[in-house]
C-alpha cells in the first residue's frame, strides 16, 4: 500500500522521501486531497547495481594473484 503524503510535504521532505523510495518505499502524492502523481523506485537503478555487481564480479575474477604474491601476503598478515 502507498504513502499519500500531500504535495507540501513532498517538496519540504524531498530528500528523506526519495531514501526511503531507493530503500523501496513507494509514495502517491496528493495536492489538496487529490492524488496527482505515484513516486516509485526506478528499474533502471536496480538494473544498474546489478550491472555494477556482475561487473565487480567478474573484475575479481580476472585478478590473478602469484604464489609469491599469496606467500608476501600471508607473511605480512602475521606481523
Amino acid at each position: 500500500m502507498r504513502e499519500e503524503i500531500g504535495s507540501y510535504d513532498a517538496k519540504t521532505k524531498l530528500p528523506e522521501i526519495l531514501r526511503r523510495v531507493e530503500s523501496g518505499e513507494t509514495f502517491t502524492i496528493t495536492n489538496r486531497g487529490r492524488p496527482v502523481a505515484d513516486l516509485i523506485p526506478s528499474r533502471i537503478s536496480g538494473t544498474k547495481k546489478s550491472e555494477v555487481a556482475i561487473e565487480n564480479i567478474l573484475k575479481a575474477k580476472k585478478h590473478v594473484v602469484s604464489n609469491d604474491d599469496l606467500m608476501n601476503l600471508k607473511a605480512s598478515g602475521r606481523r
